[in-house]
């Protein structure tokens, strides 16, 4: 199977299905001599963790990262850092009746006629559960941007049909982590979970919209013409099994605007070149012009719900079909921390690359 490397100079490769003894990450590429504990990983690990049962699922796994080669006195060698989770709280007894049928919305049809095996146990490999490898690399990306001090802000912007209509000037960032749907707008979250709860008690689940904000990225990240920032970034992002759309800046909004709408003009600021408007999200010709990175994320409905579907089986009869076992309602919430981390792997594996560029203009910044 191949596709489960990412990165061109910081480069991770994750390993590990669902119900597996472990899954894990190689990371090759990363400098040496940058400070790393395993709290550093556990931290991220932490916030992807389930914050509620009433709108998440119940498979508590402790995810414990054990750092096995590439740090030595908490500090990184240079050489590449494996890291694995073991997986402690697998109830495979649960997806027994799925061995021979095809869950709707999932990988399991595809990824049998293509491999022709498939580890039917929570989806294996396809599963949400792999994600876990991907935030704990970016725990070490992060140390990378550190210096920079990047900042990499997601939220819930839209959940079914609740959506914050709040000005993006207005969002109080420190409100993201005061409720379970990681939602701004303290009274909108309140809508978001309770329509979420009541979905789940339907026996049904929610899609919505995530909006990132990357705040303080250096001028001059990305590189022409297939390496463009936010061609890198759609592909890590759009790699999360739920996700499946992303807009930069204006967005598909902007295909209903004309050029002297969506251009951003130019303009000095305090000695320096910046843009008055942001219609670019922070990108242009693929190369990061010191402004706000800001892009949207759409998130489909969790495809395993308590509702009976119709499917077939692998000799090809039709056959109801009700999913048990222990699923999110929305996936939005616990999706934020995921889609950051693909975000801090490009940015981070860009800035390396960077270091054999041309110094930035120094008459330019945000």
């Amino acid at each position: 199977m191949a596709g489960n490397t990412f990165g061109q100079i910081f480069r991770i490769t994750t390993f590990g299905e669902s119900h597996g003894p472990a899954l894990g990450v190689v990371i090759d590429g990363c400098p040496a001599g940058i400070f790393l504990k395993v709290e550093d990983i556990q931290k991220e690990l932490d916030r992807r963790k389930p914050k509620s049962n009433v709108i998440s699922t119940s498979r508590k796994e402790p995810d414990v990262p054990e750092i096995l080669s590439g740090v030595f006195e908490n500090r990184t060698l240079g050489s590449p850092i494996a890291i694995l989770i073991r997986n402690a709280n697998q109830m495979s007894k649960d997806y027994a009746p799925l061995k021979n049928v095809y869950r709707p919305g999932h990988a399991d049809f595809t990824y049998e006629a293509k491999y022709g095996i498939r580890d039917y146990r929570g989806g294996g490999r396809s599963s949400g559960r792999e994600t876990a490898a991907r935030v704990a690399a970016a725990a070490v990306a992060k140390k990378i941007l550190e210096p920079f001090k990047i900042h990499i802000i997601g939220y819930a912007k839209q959940i079914g049909n609740i959506k914050m209509l709040m000005p993006q000037e207005k969002i109080l960032l420190k409100n993201i982590e005061k409720n379970v749907v990681r939602c701004p707008d303290l009274e909108i979250a309140k809508l978001m979970e309770e329509l979420i709860a009541k979905k789940k008690q339907e026996g049904d689940s929610l899609g919505g919209i995530v909006e990132i904000i990357i705040k303080n990225t250096p001028i001059g990240l990305g590189e022409p013409v297939f390496d463009k920032l936010e061609a890198d970034i759609g592909k890590a992002v759009l790699s999360i099994g739920a996700v499946k759309g992303i807009e930069f800046g204006s967005g598909f909004e902007g295909a209903t605007k004309t050029g002297s709408e969506n251009n951003d003009e130019f303009t000095m600021k305090h000695g320096k070149i910046t843009t008055r408007s942001n219609h670019s999200g922070g990108i242009q010709g693929g190369i990061s012009n010191g402004k706000d990175i800001v892009m949207r994320i759409a998130v489909k409905p969790t495809s395993s719900i308590l509702k009976t579907q119709k499917t077939v089986s692998k000799d090809g009869g039709e056959t109801p079909l009700k999913i048990e076992g222990r699923h999110d309602a929305c996936i939005v919430p616990r999706l934020i921390p995921v889609a950051e981390s693909m975000v801090a792997i490009v940015l981070a594996d860009h800035i390396l690359r960077m270091k054999n560029a041309k110094e930035p203009l120094k008459n330019v910044t945000s």
